[in-house]
């Protein structure tokens, strides 16, 4: 697997975890059980932590990145991705917290101290700027990211429907390699 330590921190995998050959995973990136990390995409935990939540799956060409500590900001910006979130292709991620049960468009960019609460669907090609909230069970689409309307209970039993497909599909490239890890 392609996961590079960074000075003392080296990423740590959860049980039945799949990163594609190509991505990059690197320093201090926590991977939960059961989660995925696809094509090209690049975890970089180097100057703070990422961590990705069990289920997820973080898709192809996406770039995951944090802010570092410093003494105006002692904890800087982490990168934290909840449970079955559903990150798209080519999307970027900057130190940002995503909840649970999220869907992250393609190509949609999550800035810096950005929240994402639980059950939220970001359409594709948005920018959630600095340090905005997204209130739970709603759709967000835009540049900058404005609150369309609520999510109907179909949106919102997809969101952990899309993560849990997603768990299938890296189980069958695990079953391909023979392995469980």
């Amino acid at each position: 697997m392609p996961l590079e330590p960074y000075l003392d921190t080296t990423p740590q995998l959860g049980s039945h975890v799949f990163v594609h050959a190509s991505a990059q995973v690197i320093g201090d990136v926590q991977l939960g059980d059961d989660s995925s990390v696809w094509c090209n995409a690049v975890l970089r935990g180097d100057v703070n932590r990422i961590t990705v939540g069990r289920c997820s799956n973080v898709q192809d060409l996406t770039m995951g990145h944090v802010s570092h500590r410093n003494a105006s900001k002692p904890e800087g910006s982490p990168l934290v991705i909840g449970d079955y979130v559903t990150v798209g292709h080519s999307v970027i991620l900057h130190g940002c917290r995503i909840g649970n049960e999220c869907l992250i468009g393609m190509g949609s960019i999550v800035m810096d101290d950005a929240v994402i609460e639980d059950r939220v669907m970001l359409g594709a090609g948005s920018l959630v700027s600095p340090g905005k909230v997204l209130e739970s069970g709603y759709l967000y689409i835009g540049r900058p990211a404005v609150r369309q309307r609520a999510l109907a209970e179909a949106e919102i039993a997809y969101l952990k429907y899309s993560a849990e497909h997603y768990v299938r599909v890296k189980n069958n490239y695990l079953a391909d390699r023979g392995t469980s890890t």
